[in-house]
């Protein structure tokens, strides 16, 4: 390992570890201060990555994490929810790419360029930027909105086009390609695509299943890497894109019990390589041309920005956005995305662009992404009251959060099926996955997961719940689960299932009040059977077992109070059952007295 390896990769991780933090704070958001990373340190900045070829491969590999990103998200999708949005991805998206490339195509042919270089130009840069407009929407908070839907379903649409749009590019030059070829194409990416539907419905849940029983976290780790590489490779031979087919397997996992599992697992490398990605970008942006030709570069980036935001917003009002929806949706899109430089770069080799407008239109794509959230910030600091009272796409009453359930054994299970006849939503996580697969055969949802992780917990949202569950058999990756809700998430309310006294004053610890001990209820109310199989009364063998749970409820917080104070424990433990027999010969005492005054009246 050569010490200039060494060397970029503590640039880079700092880059990761300072630029991205320092952008939030900035206010200006992480992906600006990737940007602002990338120029620094990339060829034409400091030049700690001094080589062009260089660039072009960090940006290859770093679109890993633009794959690993459009996964995560079909993770949140289920193929229901997906159908139900194919009008606005057909709609919204086919209307936006349309009409962005026909209007910059029409520029471009009336500026002067060829037909077919106007067509390519104007169906390359139509595509917005997947990866900068996701992340910018999830920094913001803003993609459960209704604007952040459309703008996702157009981007979406966006990917499904690019096939054929990559497959025009050699049919606009006249090269090798025939009617024949293209419906071999078009063959081979929808038996490729049915190969990853079957592998991703039926196979991966036993594959998971396997893996998990095994308990080794970094081959669970290794598999999910695994699923989403290995689909990007089948859909690359098809001809398609690799985030389409990483979203279309994550679709098809969004059902499975191992999802959160998988999103905990992956979200780290999806988190390093994406900033990797925008910090390639960075790197990219050709200084010295920009110097050369700053104030047509800049006339191209507004004409670019202008001619998509228009088109956006006229989308977002046939969608019945309001206005300030509208705008947002514009603003988020805007920019030219990466698939333009792959296009580009075809156009060059196909002899219908030159190297030179080519590297000028990549500085003008370049910088409009950069632009994006400048423009974004502008208008939070414009039209920061309408913004802030945009409507929810799946807007949820908060008195139907929904509640998590760390472990779903026979307490979890009992809680799930009362929150489901109440209908109030529920994500139940468990750590053992044959017990996962048997729950959800007998039409139970729950999901593979270690609740004493915290990523886990992040993965199953906990931050917005109403209410945790910790119903987790074992003592210690209850308390663990605790601390971390506690610790983590202080507003979340814990209810706990103990398993005896010293679990119970454990919790205590740790800021836990809402405790129930399993066995205490089902022990006392099999008491009372019992008292009344031997002759008491029903009211007189409810009156014994409500003062015995008083009685013992009193004693918990009183031994809870003495700590460790072992002698004064064990003191109050002797006398604790001529304590109960007094008090219950008292009672009795007291109510044979008001029965006697009764019958005297």
């Amino acid at each position: 390992m050569t010490q200039s390896f060494l060397l970029q990769a503590a640039v880079f991780l700092a880059a990761s570890a300072i630029a991205a933090p320092l952008g939030r704070f900035l206010k200006a958001g992480s992906v600006i201060g990737y940007l602002a990373a990338g120029v620094l340190i990339g060829p034409y900045g400091l030049g700690f990555v001094y080589e062009v070829y260089q660039v072009d491969s960090i940006l290859h590999f770093a679109e890993l994490g633009v794959v690993l990103l459009l996964f995560l998200i079909g993770l949140e999708l289920r193929p229901v929810r997906l159908w139900a949005m194919r009008r606005v991805v057909l709609g919204a998206g086919g209307a936006q790419l349309i009409a962005s490339a026909t209007l910059i195509g029409a520029v471009a042919w009336a500026s002067g360029l060829g037909l077919a270089a106007a067509i390519v130009l104007g169906m390359a840069l139509a595509m917005s930027s997947t990866a900068f407009v996701l992340q910018v929407l999830e920094e913001k908070r803003e993609l459960q909105q209704r604007h952040g839907r459309v703008a996702f379903s157009i981007l979406l649409f966006q990917d499904l086009a690019a096939i054929p749009l990559l497959a025009i590019v050699p049919l606009l030059a006249a090269r090798e390609a025939a009617g024949g070829d293209a419906w071999i194409s078009v063959a081979k990416a929808a038996a490729i695509i049915t190969c990853v539907i079957i592998l991703g419905r039926w196979i991966l849940g036993v594959v998971y299943h396997v893996i998990a029983k095994s308990g080794v976290r970094e081959a669970m780790t290794a598999s999910a890497l695994l699923t989403v590489v290995g689909v990007a490779l089948l859909m690359q031979l098809a001809g398609l894109s690799a985030a389409l087919g990483a979203f279309i397997a994550g679709v098809l996992l969004a059902d499975s019990p191992y999802r959160h599992q998988i999103e905990a697992d992956i979200a780290p490398f999806e988190t390093l390589l994406l900033g990797l990605f925008f910090t390639a970008v960075g790197m990219s942006l050709n200084l010295p041309l920009l110097l050369k030709e700053w104030p047509v570069i800049f006339a191209l980036v507004a004409g670019l920005i202008t001619i998509k935001a228009v088109v956006l917003f006229g989308v977002g009002q046939l969608q019945g956005l309001s206005g300030a929806a509208s705008r947002r949706l514009a603003l988020f899109m805007p920019q030219g995305g990466e698939f333009a430089f792959v296009v580009l770069t075809l156009a060059v080799g196909a002899a219908l662009l030159s190297d030179d407008l080519a590297d000028r239109l990549a500085v003008v794509v370049t910088l409009s992404m950069i632009a994006t959230p400048f423009l974004l910030a502008m208008d939070d600091v414009f039209f920061r009251r309408k913004t802030a009272a945009l409507p929810e796409f799946d807007a949820m009453p908060a008195a139907d959060g929904h509640v998590v359930i760390a472990g779903f054994g026979r307490v979890g299970q009992i809680v799930a099926r009362i929150l489901r006849a109440r209908r109030i939503p529920f994500t139940a996580l468990d750590i053992n996955p044959d017990q996962v697969a048997l729950v959800r055969r007998f039409g139970n949802e729950a999901y593979f997961g270690d609740a004493a992780r915290l990523d886990i917990l992040q993965s199953a949202k906990i931050a917005d719940a109403r209410a945790v569950v910790i119903a987790i058999d074992n003592t210690e990756a209850s308390l663990k689960t605790a601390e971390l809700v506690r610790s983590h998430f202080p507003d979340v309310e814990i209810y706990a299932r103990a398993r005896n006294r010293q679990h119970v004053y454990r919790l205590m610890d740790l800021g836990v009040r809402r405790i129930r001990r399993e066995t205490l209820l089902s022990s006392v109310e099999l008491t009372r059977d019992l008292l009344d199989g031997l002759g008491l009364s029903e009211a007189d063998s409810r009156r014994v077992v409500e003062t015995f749970l008083k009685y013992d409820r009193k004693r918990l917080y009183d031994d809870y109070e003495l700590g460790s104070d072992s002698e004064k424990l064990q003191a109050r433990a002797r006398n604790a059952a001529r304590e109960l027999e007094e008090l219950l010969a008292a009672d009795e005492a007291e109510q044979e007295t008001i029965e006697t005054g009764a019958k005297a009246i």
